[in-house]
């Protein structure tokens, strides 16, 4: 079976269908996401502080990006592959935007890039649109500016920063982007901003009425020790993880591991 595309998010939207977009940093849990049959992997630069052992987003580098966006590519057969633009890859110019998405693109094998901030960067949306290179935007708190909101907070719980939100939604719409993540803003924001625009919005933190939903798979598993809020866990994959290896531990400290099944004449 073919790939998602873009053209599907777009189907969705009209048909009021949601849909999952879940994130993935290998092959291996990307072709079990695949398997699943979640429709959208986004290779986030959320890999820094899941991952890469980061505290943040910030430090993650557009060559591990790369890396990342190359295995989940490989590891997934039908997803859409989405792949983060990091910080420090795009802000400065239409042009460093362009060279860092054709790398994704060309090295990795994604299908699009996403990249945070509104007007300010909507020349580079419609520089990467131009070029045929698919653009997903990201408003609300936008972990890349982290620094700036003075850690992870709601944002648009005023009327300012809410109209700004809005403003910038419009404008990602109009530069050409297929879709907008919204993080951590208020349900009925969101919900005004998904039933302003064409295309479909992505909540994580955003109330249930965003066209699609988006988590950080280690939260979805249970892998986080302290989780975000707005994440549910559906499995307790950490404890059961724990208690595999300790079992596997035990059997070797107490000769069990390996057996004769698992040695060879």
């Amino acid at each position: 079976m073919a790939r998602y595309t873009v053209s599907d998010l777009a189907a969705w939207k009209k048909s009021a269908q949601s849909f999952a977009m879940l994130t993935a940093y290998d092959s291996v849990m990307a072709s079990v996401f695949d398997q699943a049959g979640v429709p959208i992997l986004l290779v986030g630069d959320s890999a820094g502080n899941n991952f890469l052992g980061h505290e943040n987003t910030i430090p993650v580098t557009l060559d591990e990006l790369v890396s990342l966006s190359r295995a989940v590519v490989k590891g997934s057969a039908r997803a859409l592959v989405i792949a983060d633009l990091p910080f420090g890859s795009y802000e400065a110019s239409k042009e460093l935007a362009l060279e860092s998405s054709i790398r994704l693109l060309k090295e990795a094998g994604v299908a699009g890039v996403k990249l945070e901030g509104g007007t300010r960067v909507a020349e580079q949306v419609k520089a990467l649109v131009s070029s045929g290179i698919p653009v997903m935007g990201h408003l609300g708190m936008t972990p890349q500016s982290v620094n700036a909101f003075g850690g992870f907070k709601v944002q648009g719980r005023d009327s300012q920063q809410a109209d700004e939100i809005a403003k910038d939604a419009l404008a990602l719409q109009e530069a050409g982007a297929f879709a907008i993540v919204l993080e951590l803003i208020p349900a009925k924001l969101a919900s005004e901003i998904t039933k302003t625009l064409k295309v479909p919005t992505i909540g994580i933190g955003a109330g249930s009425d965003c066209d699609g939903q988006v988590l950080v798979w280690t939260d979805l598993m249970g892998l986080t020790p302290k989780p975000p809020r707005f994440s549910r866990a559906y499995l307790d994959l950490r404890k059961e993880m724990v208690e595999a290896v300790g079992k596997w531990i035990s059997d070797v400290e107490s000769g069990v591991f390996p057996d004769a099944k698992e040695s060879f004449d």
